[in-house]
């Protein structure tokens, strides 16, 4: 076991390679004490640790802003295609350090805190994380902005400013309990509000027709407010945005309630319209047919599309007096991509907004929405996919389904001239309102119909859609259907979270690979060679020393650093299988427990992630696994041999911390349930082997690494398809595997909830009886695939050479990679690696960023 990092070489790991030059350090000080003094308004007596972080992050946003103006001038003078990424959750985590590796300047903060006495790791621990998703869907559009921005494309994120993030998880009496997140009770010195750009939101009211037009009158109004933030590319002087829309409730009040007289009950009221972006909705692969949801959705796509249609109309060659009137020319500017189908009503809003608001005529409309706008499936679970009753859109968006209706009825009038009129069945599985029970909008259908691509986000994944999910659409329209396979942004998941591997990478192979990640594969000729296979298990090593400090600080376990560090981080979910990980957990402690003296390798299971607050049988799980833990854990003959530690409150932050120090990676979700995942991607980036299914990305990772390095086990989509078709029964694997009897007899008796048999009887039954995600028939595989886990750990050299062959195959699973993908075949843009030029100290005073 290495020794514990010392201060003095704690600080040089940040890098060895960007010396800071003293100029840079004089003037990082000097605009840090500015700040202090003139932003925080406090000196050095006062000041309390979130005040220097403030200090700080004023510091480096002034390097920033020149970026931003210039980017935003260059876009408008330029007059490039623009990208709208669409999305209702960024999980963008910390944005500190992010900005100063990406424009450089991390040596020269960091030296220039060290002078002034301060640390930065303590100031970059007073940064709340900004939580504004869940989980895959959410981090995965995180990363496409610091692509698109690297990547020098005109790109701008469009969300929801939401008050409360994802909520904060404590675990207490081995449960999990929700606390809000208050991400902004300090404020957020990122972002800068942009009142002037306050657009009115519309809901309620009816529809009338004025002169042959349709027009939705008697509406309420909401406002939304645009909060701007910065997404600094890599190295090369572009500063893109990401624009959050707040609710504010409009200046005038409702009459009716004003005459009243009620004057203090009407301003207290003013709240129910800010709800509106009060709170992300904490479900992950889960629909919830909730008004204020489609509210948020809406709100959305409305304040977005008002954006993109101004900033078309109003941006020909940087000229501030010509405004596009040609509709038609539209699709050469605008692309519009939706994550997943929450933004799916940007469909109808266009059309609105089209032929409403600017007379244009039906067929030029839907041929101008349909050429813009591009959506990503993200799921194929049914209890995923969002389908709206029309009773709700009927009260909440009166003209947004009476278009719905009629796109549905030419998309009908298409499917009959190809299928023939007498096809119902065709025009039913088709249509994107579904008939039978409550009416309802099927959101995923609509997206398709108003979509010119379709895509799905891992090749096994993009097939299962053609196959399954849309097989009637693909059947349909073949050329709209695409993958594009998940990336993760290496700037992020290697050079901010390790900069140790970093650095040994970096020796090898010089720094041009964070913006070139498939030149890791250079690492390969060293795969084999003893010193850089101990460089790197070195840096594993010192990384594991860092997390279990961590870890003993946060829950008093004490975890064997030499122990193998075998990781399952991501949503607490039944098709992720956490409870196949718990089976195994127990089945060790078994085998333990069953012959103390055996040879073992010591191991310590980590399982992290939130379980959605409505979600009973996932809090089932961590409850479970936090039980589980507390009898392995306090149980003297296991010793050091197996620790058990729940990672609670997982979010970005945590993920830096975590990717570095695993060993093994668990992506075990059932075949043909995991869309892509992209966890998997950063613990491959960061050297931890794999222990997986062949489901989503995993799938890919193993063709480029080779199946020698990856430890691939259980059922493939074929085989759980035949064993669904069979009839599974689960009882019959607990029947003839003694050490799964075991276990699930162990859970059952209430061998780990203190003898009471009824606390986990619905995790058993759910395991024997109604398992969707069929874990007793992977249980056996899995096992015999983690004993050639261990028995693998045990030789260091094979260990560490799959070690390096997992990090130089991972330049596939860079977000860059991605969205060139994204950019090339779906939204007719052209990556670029030019660097802008340096901005001038004093920026332009009259630029246009809006």
């Amino acid at each position: 076991m290495s020794a514990p990092v010392s201060d003095h070489d704690r600080r040089k790991q940040i890098s060895v390679r960007h010396v800071a030059q003293v100029e840079n350090v004089a003037n990082v000080k000097k605009t840090f004490n500015r700040h202090l003094h003139y932003t925080v308004i406090k000196d050095r007596h006062v000041a309390t640790p979130r005040d220097y972080y403030f200090s700080l992050a004023n510091t480096v946003k002034d390097h920033l802003v020149s970026r931003w103006i210039k980017t935003q001038q260059y876009y408008y003078e330029t007059d490039p295609k623009r990208v709208y990424y669409l999305s209702l959750e960024f999980y963008m985590g910390r944005s500190l350090t992010n900005t100063m590796i990406n424009l450089g300047i991390q040596g020269a903060c960091d030296e220039a805190l060290y002078q002034l006495g301060l640390d930065l790791e303590d100031l970059e621990d007073k940064e709340s994380d900004a939580g504004l998703g869940n989980g895959g869907l959410g981090r995965l559009a995180a990363c496409f902005l610091d692509s698109m921005a690297t990547l020098g494309m005109p790109a701008y994120g469009y969300g929801i400013r939401y008050e409360y993030g994802i909520f904060s998880q404590v675990i207490q009496n081995c449960e999990q309990v929700e606390e809000p997140d208050d991400w902004l009770r300090y404020g957020n010195p990122w972002e800068k509000g942009r009142p002037e750009y306050t657009v009115p939101v519309h809901f309620y009211g009816n529809v009338v027709e004025e002169n042959g037009n349709r027009k939705w009158v008697n509406t309420q109004v909401v406002l939304a407010m645009p909060y701007d933030n910065p997404i600094p590319g890599y190295n090369n002087n572009v500063c893109n945005t990401l624009r959050l829309w707040s609710a504010k409730s409009p200046l005038h009040f409702n009459l009716k309630v004003f005459n009243t007289g009620d004057y203090i009950q009407a301003v207290l009221d003013r709240n129910l319209a800010e709800n509106i972006s009060r709170v992300l909705y904490p479900n992950d692969n889960m629909f919830e047919g909730k008004e204020l949801r489609l509210k948020q959705e809406y709100f959305l796509c409305a304040a977005t599309l008002h954006d993109v249609v101004r900033r078309f109309k109003h941006s020909k060659f940087g000229s501030k007096e010509m405004a596009r009137t040609d509709f038609t020319h539209m699709p050469d500017k605008v692309a519009i991509q939706l994550n997943d189908t929450h933004p799916a009503l940007a469909i109808p809003e266009l059309m609105r907004i089209l032929v409403d608001e600017e007379g244009v005529d039906w067929a030029t409309a839907w041929d101008v929405t349909v050429k813009c706008c591009a959506y990503t499936n993200h799921t194929i679970l049914p209890e995923a996919l969002e389908r709206w009753p029309v009773s709700m859109l009927e009260s909440i968006l009166p003209r947004h389904l009476e278009i719905i209706y009629f796109i549905n009825h030419l998309h009908m009038e298409e499917v009959k001239a190809k299928y023939g009129h007498d096809d119902w069945e065709k025009m039913r599985v088709l249509s994107c309102i579904e008939e039978d029970g409550e009416k309802r909008v099927n959101m995923a259908h609509l997206a398709i119909i108003g979509s010119h691509a379709v895509n799905g986000v891992a090749a096994i994944h993009s097939d299962l859609i053609k196959k399954t999910l849309f097989k009637n659409f693909y059947e349909l329209w073949p050329h709209k259907f695409q993958n594009k396979t998940n990336g993760i942004t290496p700037r992020r998941w290697l050079l901010l979270c390790n900069p140790m591997l970093a650095d040994v990478i970096s020796e090898k192979i010089g720094d041009d690979w964070p913006v070139h990640l498939d030149q890791l594969q250079q690492l390969k000729q060293w795969a084999e060679d003893d010193k850089f296979q101990r460089e790197v298990m070195r840096v594993k090593q010192d990384n594991k020393n860092k997390l279990a400090s961590l870890l003993k600080e946060a829950t008093g376990i004490d975890v064997n650093p030499n122990s193998m560090f075998d990781i399952q981080v991501k949503r607490i979910h039944e098709y992720k299988r956490q409870l196949l990980n718990i089976l195994h957990v127990i089945t060790l402690y078994n085998r333990i427990k069953a012959n103390p003296g055996a040879p073992f390798v010591p191991r310590t299971v980590m399982i992290g992630g939130k379980a959605a607050p409505g979600y009973y049988m996932a809090k089932q799980i961590i409850k479970l696994f936090n039980m589980v833990g507390e009898v392995v854990n306090n149980d003297p003959v296991v010793g050091d041999k197996l620790k058990v530690v729940f990672l609670e409150n997982y979010r970005v932050t945590l993920a830096e911390k975590i990717m570095p120090a695993a060993d093994l990676s668990e992506q075990i979700s059932t075949a043909g349930t995991e869309a892509s995942g992209t966890g998997n991607m950063k613990f491959m980036l960061n050297g931890a082997l794999t222990v997986g299914t062949l489901d989503g990305a995993n799938v890919e990772m193993a063709e480029e690494m080779g199946m020698d390095n990856i430890f691939i086990f259980g059922m493939t989509v074929e085989d759980v398809e035949h064993v669904k078709a069979m009839g599974y029964d689960g009882t019959l694997y607990y029947n003839d595997n003694p050490e799964l009897k075991q276990v699930i007899d162990m859970i059952a008796q209430g061998f780990f909830s203190h003898g009471d048999k009824d606390t986990f009887k619905n995790i058993v039954d759910n395991l024997l009886y109604h398992d969707r995600f069929l874990t007793l028939a992977d249980y056996a595989s899995y096992i015999n695939t983690q004993d050639l886990v261990s028995e693998t750990y045990t030789n260091t050299a094979l260990w560490a050479k799959m070690a390096i062959h997992n990090i130089a195959s991972s330049g596939k699973f860079s977000s860059d990679r991605t969205i060139g993908e994204y950019a090339r075949e779906i939204w007719g843009v052209e990556p670029t690696y030019e660097k802008l030029p340096d901005p001038h100290a004093e920026a332009k005073e009259d630029s246009p960023v809006a």
